[in-house]
């Protein structure tokens, strides 16, 4: 019997602990002193990538290397990212030689698939996510909306939370959300450091949201 209460107690101050360390990760800001910044972006089929890739236009090129995540299945998107890098770099001399990377992960969920069984591969793409973004460490994590970026933005929360590396996530919800947010934006409002929408509804909705209107 003492036993169980003395686990319990355990368990229940390692949940207060997590808890804590989860709260101070989500609360802190970080600023990276460098001229450089790691920057992961997930990119998902379709329209998710083509706006991915409008805002991306917008980025200087300290925004290096970048990291680009894609689903395992998703050839069209590797080939938009390796056809706008050529052309920013085209359009640069300085960025002749483009530091960037593409990495694939399985996809959280395909098409119409159930959502029992969405929960399985959510978390084997998050199992396959975290030694990706250990191994990359970025700086930022930037997405719009896919499935595939819940797994990876978990997995740069916790670097935050074990302590090894705070990683700045900004989440753009996708132009086609007016009224109500994807289900990835759903779950990210409460887990980005940044949450940016491009409609007032949506921003009356979510106060804590930041509107910058039409983006991409």
């Amino acid at each position: 019997m003492e036993s169980a209460v003395i686990l319990a107690a355990v368990a229940g101050a390692a949940a207060v602990l997590l808890a804590l360390r989860l709260w101070i990760v989500l609360h802190s800001r970080v600023v990276v002193p460098r001229e450089s910044l790691s920057l992961m972006v997930v990119a998902g089929s379709g329209g998710h990538t083509t706006e991915i890739l409008r805002l991306l236009e917008y980025l200087s090129n300290a925004y290096s290397p970048r990291h680009y995540v894609i689903a395992d299945t998703d050839e069209m998107s590797a080939q938009k990212i390796s056809s706008f890098e050529l052309d920013r770099a085209d359009r640069d001399p300085s960025t002749r030689f483009p530091k960037y990377y593409i990495h694939r992960i399985p996809r959280s969920r395909e098409v119409q698939q159930s959502w029992l069984s969405t929960v399985l591969s959510t978390l084997y793409s998050m199992w396959l996510s975290f030694p990706l973004t250990y191994r990359v460490k970025p700086d930022l994590v930037l997405c719009n909306g896919p499935g595939t970026c819940v797994p990876i933005c978990v997995s740069a929360l916790l670097l935050g939370i074990l302590g090894i590396k705070k990683v700045i996530i900004v989440y753009v919800e996708s132009i086609c959300r007016v009224e109500h947010l994807s289900l990835s934006g759903k779950i990210l409002f409460h887990l980005s450091d940044y949450f940016i929408v491009q409609w007032l509804t949506l921003k009356e909705k979510y106060p804590k949201s930041v509107y910058l209107g039409r983006i991409v």
